[in-house]
């Protein structure tokens, strides 16, 4: 964790600044960008664990600069912005982003999140290192498949690209399907910290996107079922042994 490399993406000096500040204090290794091109050619060279991406920068949006990053590379990309409407949550993860930070933030917050990112990141590293040794887990429904070690999701044939956090919800859901998660337990498992103040709104954020990649009608879900005021669930009815 001590000597985990940060890249903190900010055009306002003064934040990334401070930020750099509060990552250092910590252990981490961090630098700063202050635009998009930077950004690239830092990740390219240092090869940062974790990038602070803001989606409001002076040659490129946050947007832009993900979709690029996420061609080569799948370190964990949160994003910071002072906008704080859902369809800009939606597109910033929608297009590979792990986490959406609305400023202003407390840097107590901020720090516990990248903790949190990089001891999943690392967990998954490990997990997958051991993969081709594991006996492969393939859940298998109408309409859809999904292998838990590959991290493949195959919807009516077809191969579906999901992000590292989308998987881990769905994954959750899938291999406990007769249990109702609350999006704030949701969080608590897929970011492995507790949840405080807009987590559970950011677990909804996740939810939608994942319908919409997953369910040919994200409308009227076939697979993620919603408990009205209690949670998430994945519907048992397609479980094999709930047939007739």
């Amino acid at each position: 964790m001590l000597s985990a490399k940060i890249l903190i993406v900010d055009d306002e000096k003064a934040v990334n600044h401070l930020i750099k500040s509060h990552a250092q204090k910590e252990g981490f290794l961090a630098f700063s960008a202050h635009s998009g091109s930077e950004c690239l050619k830092i990740v390219k060279e240092k090869q940062p664990d974790l990038i602070l991406l803001d989606n409001a920068l002076p040659d490129m949006t946050g947007v832009e600069v993900c979709l690029e990053i996420r061609k080569t590379n799948n370190v964990p990309i949160l994003f910071l912005s002072r906008k704080t409407e859902e369809v800009d949550k939606i597109v910033a993860l929608s297009v590979g982003g792990d986490d959406y930070i609305t400023k202003p933030f407390m840097s107590g917050e901020l720090m516990a999140r990248i903790k949190a990112h990089l001891r999943r990141q690392r967990s998954n590293g490990s997990n997958n290192s051991h993969a081709e040794e594991a006996e492969e887990t393939v859940h298998q429904f109408p309409g859809l498949a999904v292998n838990i070690q590959t991290r493949e999701v195959i919807v009516s044939g077809q191969h579906v690209s999901l992000t590292a956090k989308e998987f881990d919800i769905f994954a959750l859901l899938i291999t406990q399907p007769r249990r109702i998660h609350s999006a704030e337990q949701i969080f608590e498992h897929v970011w492995k910290t507790n949840a405080i103040g807009n987590d559970a709104r950011t677990v909804m954020v996740y939810m939608s996107t994942l319908r919409k990649k997953v369910e040919c009608d994200p409308n009227n879900p076939k697979y993620i079922v919603n408990i009205r005021r209690v949670g998430y669930k994945f519907n048992h009815h397609l479980l094999p042994e709930a047939k007739n």
